[in-house]
């Protein structure tokens, strides 16, 4: 089934190109289904880049899925056209009184800020708490985790000195779960963050049950008791050549960033990468979509 996205949004003909299913407002309104109504909160700088991710791996269900972009606040951008913004996203007031099956926060670019120099947090947390009221469950991805890390459990960013960047080996837990079904024991996952996730301050401050971890890059999937909030430590919406972007970007800025690990072949950045994620990122979505949203959420809400 398809994703159901507006009339002239830029990511129709990217995703049409590439044969993913999508449809848009005109065509969805003479169906006489039930779509998922989907709040994503783009925090990301390059908005138009992100919508694409992510709408890759929301398509990729046999689930309709109508799509309402979120800001968090008025502030310009400086790397997305305003009138996009204008045209595409709400703002919160707009949308305060209605609920949702599912939402999605995604990173931001502040893993080395603390929390009390976001300009926008007050406005963020705020979102966060009126999600659970409003929404059936909630997928926070990398800075997003932290931030509901302190919006939940009072837990500040922990910073790391140096950026986990790269493709990471991450170990399914032995529990369970609807989200990490048809996954292997051993998966891969893009990770690129200052900001840490230790298992030990998971365990001892929180309620979250772990799905997937590792020594090296700590939390990478939880859900809470209720499956209300979903953690995803990393970026599996990323395409092939994301890190990359972000390599030679801070190479750019003079930033002397380490090469992505596992990423490039012999870790040669003048070598193409291969995509070795692309399959579960795309199974965590759907299982997310069907098990946690689908398969949870009322028809009437």
């Amino acid at each position: 089934m398809p994703i159901n996205i507006p009339n002239d949004l830029p990511a129709k003909a990217v995703l049409n190109s590439e044969q993913v299913f999508v449809m848009t407002e005109d065509r969805s309104s003479h169906q006489d289904i039930r779509p998922l109504n989907l709040l994503f909160l783009n925090l990301m700088p390059k908005k138009i880049n992100t919508e694409i991710q992510y709408l890759r791996k929301l398509s990729n269900t046999p689930l309709q899925v109508n799509i309402t972009f979120l800001r968090v606040d008025d502030h310009i951008s400086k790397n997305t056209p305003q009138v996009h913004i204008d045209t595409f996203y709400k703002s919160f007031d707009e949308i305060s009184s209605k609920n949702f099956d599912g939402m999605i926060v995604t990173g931001a670019a502040l893993d080395q800020v603390q929390f009390q120099d976001v300009n926008y947090f007050d406005k963020l947390k705020k979102i966060i708490l009126w999600s659970t009221k409003h929404v059936t469950s909630t997928l926070f991805s990398c800075w997003g985790v932290a931030a509901a890390l302190k919006v939940f459990y009072n837990i500040d960013i922990m910073i790391m000195k140096d950026k986990l960047s790269g493709i990471y080996d991450v170990n399914l837990s032995d529990q369970i779960d609807t989200l990490t079904r048809g996954f292997d024991d051993t998966f891969k996952a893009p990770i690129s963050r200052f900001c840490d996730f230790p298992l030990n301050v998971i365990q001892d401050r929180t309620d979250i049950n772990i799905l997937a971890s590792s020594d090296e890059i700590g939390l990478y999937l939880g859900v809470s008791p209720d499956k209300k909030q979903v953690y995803v430590s990393g970026h599996p919406e990323y395409d092939l050549m994301t890190l990359s972007d972000e390599y030679h970007r801070d190479l750019e800025a003079n930033l002397q960033p380490e090469i992505p690990v596992n990423y490039y072949p012999k870790n040669d950045p003048n070598k193409s990468p291969l995509c070795t994620w692309r399959g579960h990122s795309s199974l965590l979505f759907a299982n997310w979509l069907n098990y946690y949203v689908y398969q949870e959420t009322p028809f009437d809400f």
